[in-house]
């Protein structure tokens, strides 16, 4: 596996694009860290660690907002806009993308994959909902992505548990005892391993039946 990176300028300032890619790739996938960390997340680095050996080019994306050593993520609006800006870099090597991303990175991929012509979505603990507040749903960003989508969530995470996720167009990974950031207890039946390796098994099947 061969790690480049690259820089892309966007609307909304330089974008970082750490590609990981595969000896013969049949699919990209293009995905995005949250609003409270980088690329360096667990799942994220799980992902680009292992999707190559699988025909799938991985490109870590860094917004602009997290090039610049900013703390706080910007308005939804911003987000998007970055990732309008880098999306022409992950498609230039000529093979469907699938729009990916964490926590708000996802709800950015769900937002724009038909606009940008995504081939389907791969959402990380989408957060259905803020932390305690199960009335304010975004359960229609996740619906109307309007692409094959695949959802891998923590069984304890609280900004939505799998059995909070309405029925849709969609498939559903649980991550047993995870959080948020698919952290495990120690005490848990399943090591932090482990875990990550439900992540990885769940995202390398569904990609290869996008293949």
């Amino acid at each position: 596996m061969t790690v480049t990176q690259e820089t892309v300028e966007t609307a909304t300032g330089t974008a970082r694009v750490t590609w990981h890619r595969a000896g013969t790739p049949r699919l990209v996938l293009a995905v995005s860290h949250g609003a409270g960390g980088g690329v360096e997340a667990r799942d994220l680095q799980a992902l680009a660690a292992v999707l190559p050996a699988h025909g799938v080019a991985v490109a870590l994306v860094e917004q602009p907002w997290r090039v610049a050593g900013k703390k706080v993520a910007p308005a939804p609006k911003t987000l998007d806009a970055g990732w309008r800006g880098i999306w022409p870099a992950v498609a230039a090597p000529g093979l469907p993308v699938i729009a990916g991303g964490r926590s708000a990175g996802a709800r950015v991929a769900c937002r724009t994959a038909a606009e940008l012509g995504a081939h389907a979505v791969l959402a990380l603990s989408f957060p259905l909902h803020p932390p305690g507040r199960p009335e304010r749903s975004r359960a229609d960003e996740l619906l109307g992505a309007g692409r094959p989508t695949l959802v891998v969530q923590g069984a304890k995470d609280p900004f939505g548990t799998p059995a909070e996720f309405p029925g849709g167009a969609h498939e559903l990974v649980e991550v047993p005892c995870a959080d948020h950031g698919f952290a495990v207890p120690k005490r848990a039946p399943l090591t932090q391993e482990q875990a990550l390796d439900v992540v990885t098994a769940g995202v390398v099947r569904w990609a290869g039946s996008l293949m």
